[in-house]
């Protein structure tokens, strides 16, 4: 987990802690450096014994009782030679401007760096700890405090009240060897660790009415735990604690005792225990030969830096950031998430490359031989760059997998090189004809030369020419190149579903002039309909010619035209007689029906020779032949309700007569005739001629069915004759009060016959005007006059157009 590491050769117990953590899978919350330039300098001579840090700047005691200010790199600014005796502890103010220093000899010194103020102490033991105010800049804050090694204790300096005192837990543990170690982590909460102990102190206000003689302040520890190691240092992160642990195991080989390396721990307080967020062990130079009271922790608030001291290696700790949360991720072989990642975080991520992540990635996949998710990935990760993808189709070239990345080429933005999509097709051309296929289908005609395709697949033709996924590439290949008619005669060789399409979709109908037989043998239907839609490029009579060599798709053609229209292939009437006569004789007799144009002469030849009785008959009606129709259905038929619904149809007394004649002699046509010839024909004419004692199926039913015909008709005679009567006498009825109705006549009106104003222009001059039910109006003098024969007068106007006479309904005279 550490990142620094010990030069020299370390013992076995280190080797099996690093192998460890290598195959540790938890990533690390901080990551480490040396502090190396001039610290590693004055290390080489001295040993580091405390250290401070300021946000300006660091400030290093050694053994030799030497302090050195450092920049944050750990190159050396000053140095100060304060004591022939270690140095314990240094103290900064706020401003960085003023130090304070303790000594192993009981010296205290407080001077200014940049001044030349300076303050001496001495005392006859050991000075620890040294803390010099915040503002002891100013003139009233020249104030700085000491500890030595007993134990902890509180102070307000506002009240100058000791508020309490914090005992060690441990008292087994010799305070110099394992040193007390503080940190606060806001203005009110500190915190303590001594031995393998940790107490977190609040300091809280006591209400007023507990005070009496106590401070005004008190404090409450909220929580207290052991932890695993000793304690060398602590320091706050949020609301966690960072802990630096000093550690010695036992040898299992040897079962003696031994100094390990230091652990730097996150932990998260409760308030009986703790939980480990992550630890990682330190190689820190010299590690086996340090105490407890070697190691130091410092920290720099607002960076969150931690700096590790040892004497003879300063190590600097800090939050890993997302550029190392990714390291990490590509150190562990995790591309996907590390590509996750510096996505999400692409805008404060500093040393890593979205694409360079992502072609890593690409790269690992093809070691572990995922070629199809490598290929999948490359859509994603190079995007729109075609550099980057034409070289990483060479890649896979290279390691033969073109068939991997073939689905996933770009295909619009970017397009590559027709050189690339060439080599792939080569590749499946010999290999996968059916892949091959798919690819030609799917990509644009215009990603590669087309000709070189083509004449590629021509040539594996050769050896293989009856292969249909080839020919129907080719045919493909052929339309991207527009060489239509080419692609027309592999699509009708292989009877392609799609040649229908190609021919509407190009035009191609001059192309099929000579390829209808082999259209219809294919779909006739679709031949068919396509050939009706496109007369004006195909003509009826241009179709009929190439089908003459095969009648039967000529008779499926010419029937459609007919169905379409009856009229359109009219010359051809005559030959359909026949075609439909050899292929279709359930529509001969449909065809002779609806068609006016067919010669009948030539049909009834054709029908007869074939012995179509229904075709014949109905010839033979429609020649006027009725009688020789009627003997055939019976001679040929024996069909008795063919026969009588015939003479129905045909409506002729003569017809009924020659039915009776030959049914007369044969009971069972006599039985048809009784139950149907009622409504036509008088059955008596029917029983007279019935010979005695002739046996008739059904007799009696077939009289009870003529009574009850006859009486119905009786029936429906009385009440057509009543609903006549009421209609005249409704409509008489309306009649008489039309006419009852007065005629308005006015100036406008005019006479029929002089067309001069009906009404004279002098109100006082005699006239007389007739009007008639028509409405027509003539003056009396206009009309001729009654002869004797027909006293009564009529409007000359509708008898002229025949109407009838109309007698006048009014007549006006003054």
């Amino acid at each position: 987990m550490a990142e620094a590491e010990e030069q020299e050769t370390g013992s076995l117990e280190e080797s099996t802690d690093e192998s460890e953590e290598e195959e540790s899978e938890e990533e690390p919350k901080l990551k480490y450096e040396r502090l190396s330039n001039g610290v590693t300098e004055i290390l080489q001579k001295d040993a580091a014994s405390c250290m401070t840090v300021h946000d300006k700047f660091l400030a290093l005691g050694t053994h030799y009782g030497k302090v050195y200010l450092l920049d944050i790199q750990g190159n050396i600014t000053q140095k100060f030679d304060v004591s022939p005796v270690k140095i314990n502890q240094i103290s900064l103010d706020e401003s960085g401007e003023h130090m304070g220093v303790c000594s192993e000899d009981g010296k205290v010194q407080v001077f200014g760096l940049y001044s030349g103020e300076e303050f001496h102490e001495t005392f006859d033991c050991p000075i620890k700890i040294i803390a010099v105010h915040p503002y002891f800049l100013r003139s009233s804050c020249k104030q700085f405090v000491t500890g030595g090694k007993k134990g902890v204790k509180i102070f307000d300096i506002t009240s100058r009240q000791r508020i309490t005192n914090v005992p060690r837990d441990d008292i087994s543990l010799r305070p110099d060897m394992y040193p007390c170690s503080l940190c606060w982590k806001d203005s009110v909460t500190l915190i303590i660790g001594w031995g393998a102990s940790v107490k977190i102190c609040s300091v809280k206000e006591r209400h007023a009415s507990e005070m009496r003689d106590l401070p005004s302040r008190y404090v409450e520890i909220v929580s207290q735990f052991e932890t695993e190691f000793y304690i060398s240092g602590l320091a706050p992160l949020c609301d966690q604690l960072v802990v630096l642990s000093y550690v010695k195991e036992v040898s299992e080989k040897t079962e003696r005792e031994y100094c390990a390396r230091p652990r730097l721990d996150i932990i998260q307080p409760l308030s009986e225990t703790c939980e480990e967020i992550s630890s990682d062990a330190l190689t820190v130079r010299g590690f086996q030969e340090n105490e407890c009271r070697d190691y130091h922790l410092e920290y720099s608030e607002g960076d969150s830096l931690f700096y590790i001291v040892s004497p003879r290696d300063v190590v600097v700790a800090k939050e890993r950031d997302q550029d190392d949360h990714i390291d990490w991720l590509l150190e562990k072989k995790k591309y996907e998430e590390a590509l996750m990642a510096a996505e999400i975080s692409q805008k404060n991520i500093k040393r890593h490359k979205i694409l360079d992540i992502g072609l890593a990635y690409i790269n690992h996949l093809v070691e572990k031989g995922e070629y199809d998710i490598a290929a999948r990935k490359c859509q994603k990760i190079l995007g729109k760059n075609a550099a980057l993808w034409e070289y990483e189709v060479y890649k896979f070239k290279e390691i033969g997998q073109l068939k991997a990345i073939s689905p996933y080429l770009p295909r619009g933005d970017p397009v590559l090189k027709p050189l690339i999509y060439e080599m792939i097709l080569h590749e499946f051309l010999e290999s996968d004809y059916e892949g091959f296929a798919t690819l030609v289908r799917e990509w644009p005609g215009d990603l590669y030369n087309n000709s070189v395709i083509v004449q590629a697949v021509r040539d594996h033709l050769k050896k293989d020419s009856q292969n249909r996924t080839l020919l129907q590439t080719l045919a493909e290949l052929y339309t991207y190149d527009k060489n239509y008619g080419n692609a027309l005669e592999i699509y009708l060789t292989l009877r392609h579903k799609d040649v229908f399409q190609l021919i509407h979709k190009h035009n191609l109908f001059s192309s099929i002039k000579d390829k209808i037989v082999l259209l219809m043998d294919f779909d006739s239907e679709k031949a068919v309909d396509m050939l009706l839609d496109n007369e004006d490029k195909i003509s009826i009579k241009k179709v009929v010619e190439e089908l003459e060599d095969r009648p039967e798709l000529q008779h499926v053609y010419l029937h459609k035209l007919f169905k379409r229209d009856h009229h359109k292939g009219q010359r051809y009437h005559e030959k359909q007689i026949s075609l439909y006569a050899e292929y279709d004789r359930p529509n001969l007799l449909p065809f002779l029906r609806d068609s006016t144009h067919c010669p009948l002469e030539k049909a009834l030849e054709i029908c007869q020779q074939r012995n179509f009785v229904e075709e014949t008959v109905y010839l033979l009606s429609r020649m006027g032949n009725s009688r020789s129709a009627l003997k055939m259905i019976m001679k040929e038929l024996h069909d008795v309700d063919k026969a009588i619904e015939f003479a129905k149809e045909q409506d002729d007394g003569e017809l009924w007569e020659d039915l009776i004649l030959y049914s007369i002699d044969k009971p069972p046509f006599i039985t048809g005739l009784l139950n149907n010839i009622g409504t036509h024909v008088d059955p008596i004419l029917l029983i007279h001629r019935i010979k005695e004692g002739m046996e008739i199926p059904n007799l009696r039913d077939s009289l009870v069915k003529i009574l009850q015909d006859y009486n119905l008709q009786i029936l429906l005679r009385e009440g057509c004759k009543k609903i006549l009567v009421a209609d005249s006498l409704s409509l008489l009825k309306k009649m008489h009060r039309t006419q009852m109705k007065g005629v308005l006549v006015d100036e406008e009106n005019i006479c029929e016959s002089c067309l001069s104003p009906i009404l004279p222009s002098d109100a006082a001059k005699p006239f007389s005007v007739l009007v008639f039910h028509c409405r027509h109006m003539f003056h009396k003098e206009c009309l001729p006059m009654p002869s004797l024969s027909s006293p009564a007068q009529s409007c000359s106007i509708c008898c002229a157009k025949h109407r009838g006479p109309v007698s006048a309904i009014l007549e006006m005279k003054k």
